[in-house]
């Protein structure tokens, strides 16, 4: 049987997240590229790859002195140390799990830097939650206190920037399964409120939401799950400065990233015939109101 680990190019993610962690820690410690460089005695260029995810085999002994002259925690230091490891490998999961994992969570740091995102879901989506109908989500989760709530309430606002930012903000394309607007969240008011909101988000121009009705029936005749394509911005010459990415929701367990030309060209291929089957806009918006004034009766 092959090995995953024998073939092929490396995985790019691990090394993505490392250039990511890398740049802002440096950011926030105050040195340039320059000044760091020659402090670890790597070259600007070198360094300069090494927070872009470009250079193939990380060393660990980069990472560690890089952590150490940024002032990084003994935690965070060992995090970043095994994904210099992780970089070398041909296959890789994150496997840095949980809700929130603080500077090495993996899909924060990917929607954060993505340009256009396009998902399919059997929920509401975090980027389009009101406050109320988070709470109510995030709340549901066993072992969560007040403090841990207030704290991922305020954290998952906080992502939504990304769409109603004025410079630059997410292109996002959500195919919303109808059974989300009749799973009872939170009670009837904060359903109507979200279904309106969702109804007034979706004006934006950056922003298409879209319902794949009941009546569509499944795509492709399997039930498939959440999804997310993420696509990245171009350089000069319009190629993508990042190669696109699949994520699949893990829930309870690990969250999974798809990286090859075949997997995206196989979401990208099933999130067009979901749409295929979806409302208009202009449709769907009418459906939202239509729901939420049903929850005020």
């Amino acid at each position: 049987m092959t090995n995953p680990d024998e073939e092929g190019p490396s995985s790019t993610l691990p090394r993505r997240q490392l250039g990511r962690f890398l740049r802002d820690r440096r950011e926030a410690a105050g040195f340039t590229i320059a000044e760091a460089a020659k402090l670890v005695d790597l070259s600007r260029a070198v360094l300069q790859r090494l927070e872009t995810g470009q250079i193939q085999k990380v060393r660990k002994q980069d990472a560690q002195a890089l952590c150490e002259l940024y002032g990084v925690d003994a935690t965070d230091t060992k995090a970043a140390v095994d994904l210099a490891v992780q970089a070398k490998t041909k296959s890789w999961y994150h496997a840095y799990g949980g809700l929130y994992s603080g500077a090495f969570n993996m899909y924060v740091g990917l929607e954060a830097a993505a340009r256009r995102l396009t998902t399919y879901h059997e929920h509401v989506p975090g980027w389009l939650q009101t406050a109320d109908y988070a709470r109510a989500v995030i709340g549901a989760y066993p072992g969560f206190n007040s403090e841990d709530i207030d704290r991922r309430v305020e954290h998952r606002l906080r992502r939504q920037a990304i769409v109603t930012r004025k410079t630059k903000p997410v292109f996002l394309e959500v195919l919303l399964h109808e059974s989300a607007l009749h799973r009872m969240i939170g009670g009837p008011k904060i359903m109507s409120t979200q279904h309106r909101h969702m109804a007034e988000i979706s004006k934006l121009p950056n922003v298409t939401l879209r319902i794949h009705p009941f009546s569509a029936g499944l795509a492709w005749g399997m039930p498939h799950g959440l999804f997310i394509i993420m696509e990245f911005d171009s350089n000069a010459k319009g190629v993508p400065v990042e190669p696109p990415i699949v994520y699949l929701e893990g829930g309870p367990a690990q969250d999974v990233y798809l990286e090859k030309a075949e997997e995206i060209r196989l979401y990208s291929e099933l999130a067009s015939a979901i749409r295929d089957t979806c409302l208009g806009e202009v449709e769907s918006r009418d459906l939202l109101r239509r729901v939420a004034r049903s929850y005020e009766r």
